[in-house]
Order: structure tokens, then C-alpha cells, then sequence
């Protein structure tokens, strides 16, 4: 019996999660160094721009989640799927100025523990408006979790949280 290859068509029929995914580049999900590249490809824009949203979903897992960080200690935690954040990022890219200024993310660091087909990735980023900007406007780290199928890698969740005073990225995270 031949298997499928999901890199050749969209999904016929939608999955749970899902809102039909978009079809994915197989050089972006091949690996986990393409994948993560991928991610932060896809969330960062020239100014002028967005996020590329259809690269970003076509990452996921069909119930892949997103998991922001909370606003403030206490806060309830967000647990949102792929569409709920996409939504509210095309909010926030315009209502924050980001859509005017840009924004590039990328990572300076990373940890990775691997064990059969599942992969955990603790990812620390910076965050500027422009790649020239001579200093970030933030920063933090990313856990991402990642599994292997037969055919790629699908991101199943990212939670993250930002640095700021009082809790400072630890430096075994910088290297």
C-alpha cells in the first residue's frame, strides 16, 4: 500500500483544529532547524506588512495551541488554537503600530531534548521593529513543542514568556 504525501495536496477534508490548513512547503517542516526557522520567518514583516499567517497555520498541528504569556502574575492563563491567535494578532499587528513599523524576531539561542518522535525545544528570542534597529525591544523564550509523523514535523503547542524586570532571561539560556 503507498502512503499519501501530505506535501502534495491541501487536506480534502478539514480535521478537527483545523480550517482546512493550507498546504506547506516540505523544505519548511523536514526538519526541526527548518521548522523553527519557518516559525519566525512567518511572525516577522517589513513595515508595511503582516505576518505570513497561511505559513504560520500550515506549521501547526491541526490542534496545535498557542499559549501567550500573561499580562500580569495571577492572570488566568490563554490557551488559544492557531485561528483564535491569528485573529487576534491581525488585531494587535495594526492596533500597536507594528503593521507601520515592522517587526523581526529571531532566535539567539536554543535548547532541544529529543526522545522518539517528540521534541522539545526551549527557544530564546529578540524581538526588534527592523533587523537595523541597533537593540531589541524585547525578548524571551519560547517552549515549543514539536512532533515527528511519517512525513514532517508539526508544531503541537508554543507557550512563551517575555523577559522583564524581575525576571531576566537566565544566562544557560543566552549561550
Amino acid at each position: 500500500m503507498t502512503r499519501r504525501n501530505p506535501f502534495m495536496a491541501k487536506q480534502s477534508t478539514p480535521r478537527r483544529g483545523s480550517n482546512n490548513s493550507p498546504s506547506v512547503a516540505p523544505p519548511d517542516v523536514a526538519t526541526t532547524d527548518a521548522l523553527i526557522r519557518a516559525m519566525y520567518e512567518s511572525v516577522s514583516f517589513p513595515p508595511g506588512s503582516q505576518p505570513d499567517f497561511d505559513r504560520l497555520r500550515a506549521l501547526f498541528h491541526p490542534d496545535g495551541r498557542i499559549i501567550p504569556p500573561r499580562a500580569e502574575r495571577g492572570a488566568e492563563l490563554e490557551v488559544l488554537d492557531v485561528e483564535e491567535f491569528i485573529s487576534r494578532s491581525r488585531v494587535d499587528v495594526v492596533s500597536t503600530g507594528l503593521e507601520r513599523r515592522g517587526f523581526q524576531e529571531q532566535e539567539i539561542a536554543r535548547r532541544s531534548a529529543v526522545f522518539g518522535s517528540m521534541v522539545h525545544i526551549l527557544s530564546t528570542y529578540e524581538s526588534r521593529y527592523t533587523l537595523a534597529d541597533p537593540a531589541p525591544f524585547q525578548r524571551g523564550i519560547n517552549s515549543i513543542q514539536l512532533v515527528q509523523d511519517s512525513y514532517r514535523f508539526w508544531i503541537l503547542s508554543i507557550l512563551w514568556e517575555a523577559e522583564r524586570p524581575g525576571n531576566p532571561i537566565p544566562k544557560a539560556f543566552l549561550s
